[in-house]
């Protein structure tokens, strides 16, 4: 590759970083980047912006699995004007949901979903229950609780995103958006679904 390309792949990269992953708590000992600046401002560990530098000059570390939601791949294979990417990462997502042994969701299953720190917002949970409705067919999935604490602005608005009060299928939004490697779905007491092992 041409020395000005990389170059131009690399300030693109640094101007609007999409992460190669989020952060492990281990990582967060060591220095962190910050950068602002008209329209960019973001902050991230050195791994993470070392694994972004890599995947956008090389693609994806052969040992470093993707765990972006299915929506954030379908996005970054449209931005790449890479149709086939865009459509197998969505079928993909849609075929491993519908293929769940533990699919559709019924009343009384938990749905739990991790988000990472991300900056200065702290590690938090939401847990979800399903629950009946009086609509033949559709339920409701409710919020429980969250972790999240009051004093983190700009994420309280996200809180129970996912709530919805009539559904045929009320995992949809999160498997997608958020992504199934951090929905974990308990059902009659046991984990049928555990994404935070893959």
């Amino acid at each position: 590759m041409p020395r000005n390309s990389m170059l131009d792949i690399i300030t693109r990269t640094l101007r609007s970083p999409r992460l190669a992953r989020p952060v492990v708590g281990h990582e967060l000992r060591g220095p962190m980047i910050r950068l602002t600046g008209d329209r960019t401002q973001w902050v991230a560990t050195v791994p993470q912006l070392a694994e972004a530098l890599h995947t956008a000059l090389y693609g994806r570390p052969s040992d470093t699995p993707d765990t972006r939601s299915p929506l954030a791949q379908a996005q970054d294979a449209k931005r790449a004007r890479n149709l086939g990417g865009e459509v197998d990462a969505l079928m993909s997502a849609g075929v491993a949901l519908a293929s769940a042994p533990w699919y559709p969701a019924r009343p009384g299953d938990l749905v739990h979903i991790h988000y990472e720190q991300s900056g200065t917002v702290p590690a938090f949970g939401e847990t979800y229950v399903i629950g009946p409705t009086e609509a033949d067919g559709l339920v409701s999935m409710l919020l429980l609780s969250h972790t999240c604490p009051p004093d983190t602005a700009g994420v309280l608005g996200m809180i129970g995103c996912f709530a919805t009060e009539l559904a045929d299928d009320p995992l949809y939004e999160a498997w997608f958006e958020a992504g199934p490697q951090r929905l974990t779905i308990v059902r009659d007491g046991r984990v049928v679904h555990n994404g935070g092992t893959r």
